[in-house]
């Protein structure tokens, strides 16, 4: 399952950052990082309508402006998003859209993932 290209907003509402690429070779992908800074699981949204989304970055200024300078994130090759997929299935997956505020870390408190599904 791909990343999808959104110039400006998405079918469930969610505003696009930036426009992105229709599949780019990477991904800059929110994540959760253990006690000891290394890859916990990578972020996933349930949007209102029960889907599980995916939400990929197609630059790092761009991740920034989506999820803020404090939130850590992987970057994943997009050739392996079926790797990705096998692990934490998703339904949907959009490029450079706003993580939702209640998912961002600010650096202070860890972020809170019982929003999404594992």
């Amino acid at each position: 399952m791909g990343l999808q290209d959104r110039s400006t907003r998405t079918p469930d509402g969610l505003e696009a950052i930036g426009r992105g690429a229709m599949q780019p070779p990477v991904a800059y992908l929110p994540c959760r990082l253990d006690e000891d800074g290394a890859l916990d699981e990578v972020l996933l949204v349930e949007l209102a309508d029960g889907r599980i989304a995916l939400l990929g970055y197609t630059a790092l200024d761009r991740f920034v402006a989506a999820c803020g300078d404090a939130h850590p994130w992987v970057l994943w090759r997009t050739e392996r998003l079926p790797d990705l997929h096998a692990l934490r299935p998703y339904d949907v997956a959009y490029l450079d859209v706003a993580l939702p505020a209640v998912m961002r870390r600010d650096g202070a408190d860890p972020v809170d993932t019982a929003e999404a599904k594992r």
